[in-house]
């Protein structure tokens, strides 16, 4: 399976998950926007469908690219890509920058949500267990990713998403 990421230089170098990811040869470092593959699925936060686990073999035959950007520069970096676009579902952040903050996720974060929704977990805690963090997340989404794990398609991702959001805000009433 081809694990790409593309590094828009926004963050820093040291706590950058992504450029761990490729220090350790777990995914392919792009560093122009030109060597993203045309057919790779590509992660973006504005795509209009969701991953899901039909998104698979797409993703084995063709690869998966993580855009690593600064939340600040998100929407801006994200215009300038062109190619398959899916947004992952609501997941709460386990990284130390933005703990417990829902969609906010680190490149290694989101590497590893799309592997586990597409049902490669193995492979996603492969990539989380280069982080002291980095099991958390799936501890802290567990319920979640399993639940997407065995949704059909993007339509059923955003029912369980909807779902699990709806409860959360009865809860705080």
């Amino acid at each position: 399976m081809k694990l790409y990421l593309y590094n828009a230089k926004q963050c820093s170098p040291n706590l950058c998950t992504g450029l761990k990811l490729a220090r350790h040869d777990k995914v392919r470092l792009l560093r122009r926007l030109s060597e993203i593959p045309k057919s790779s699925l590509i992660l973006d936060p504005f795509a209009l469908k969701a991953l899901s686990p039909e998104d698979d073999k797409d993703i084995v035959r063709r690869g998966l690219t993580v855009i690593d950007c600064s939340w600040k520069n998100v929407a801006e970096t994200f215009n300038k890509i062109k190619g398959i676009k899916r947004a992952l579902p609501y997941l709460i952040a386990a990284n130390p920058i933005n703990y417990g903050k829902p969609t906010k996720l680190s490149s290694a974060e989101a590497f590893a949500a799309a592997l586990y929704i597409t049902n490669h977990k193995e492979k996603a805690e492969e990539i989380l267990s280069l982080f002291k963090w980095g099991l958390n997340f799936i501890k802290l989404n567990e319920n979640l990713l399993e639940d997407y794990s065995k949704a059909e398609n993007s339509t059923e991702i955003i029912k369980i998403q909807n779902t699990y959001i709806s409860s959360i805000e009865y809860q705080e009433e």
